[in-house]
């Protein structure tokens, strides 16, 4: 179900203009600047020398997560929802 949802989400567009909205409202909300500031805190703890890229990735995935405001989440389901409902077969 959820590879239907995506195909028919970007065989219409509506995913990349979602992505848009998505980068947009994360820039909008500090969410970059607050996950940029993270990901600096982590190098400074670990150290330049001992940290890959592959590492800073596991580390700041779920904080990301978490820092992605609810009223965001809330909105970016709504507009799935309702572009599901106008587009039903």
């Amino acid at each position: 179900m959820r590879a239907t949802i995506n195909q028919k989400l970007t065989e219409m567009g509506e995913r990349e203009r979602l992505k848009e909205l998505l980068r947009a409202k994360l820039t909008e909300c500090g969410w970059r600047d607050q996950l940029k500031a993270y990901c600096k805190d982590v190098i400074k703890e670990k150290g330049l020398e001992h940290v890959t890229v592959e590492d800073l990735v596991v580390e700041i995935t779920a904080k990301g997560r978490v820092l992605v405001p609810d009223s965001l989440k809330k909105e970016l389901l709504q507009r799935i929802r309702a572009f599901l409902a106008q587009h039903a077969t």
